[in-house]
């Protein structure tokens, strides 16, 4: 399955980024401060391909950190119902206990959410 992965996927997206670099490699600038744009402290040259790789990551990250925030609901409840498992376990092993009760033949617990 990782071969697979490798051949359609890696090695296409390796010759397009190759491509990219090869394509885009004069410098250019990138100035930070919008009201002054000839101002050379905040005006950062490197070629394209830089800044195109560096918006991509960017994206990438907070795309992930969107997701992330987005599935915390998710995991809020995901601890609540290993919380409630964790309880009702102790509960069964207790009630085993205080009925002298060793098997578990014949009896079920059901959770219903």
């Amino acid at each position: 399955m990782r071969r697979i992965f490798n051949v359609l996927i890696l090695i296409p997206l390796a010759i397009v980024l190759i491509a990219l670099m090869v394509a885009n490699r004069t410098s250019v600038p990138l100035s930070i401060d919008v009201f002054n744009p000839g101002n050379p402290a905040l005006t950062y040259q490197a070629p394209l391909f830089v800044w195109l790789f560096v918006a991509a990551a960017i994206g990438v990250v907070a795309g992930g950190f969107g997701a992330w925030l987005a599935q915390g609901k998710h995991r809020k409840q995901e601890r609540t119902y290993k919380r409630e498992a964790r309880q009702l376990r102790h509960e069964v092993e207790k009630t085993k206990r205080t009925n002298g009760d060793n098997s578990a033949t014949g009896t079920s617990l059901v959770l219903q959410r």
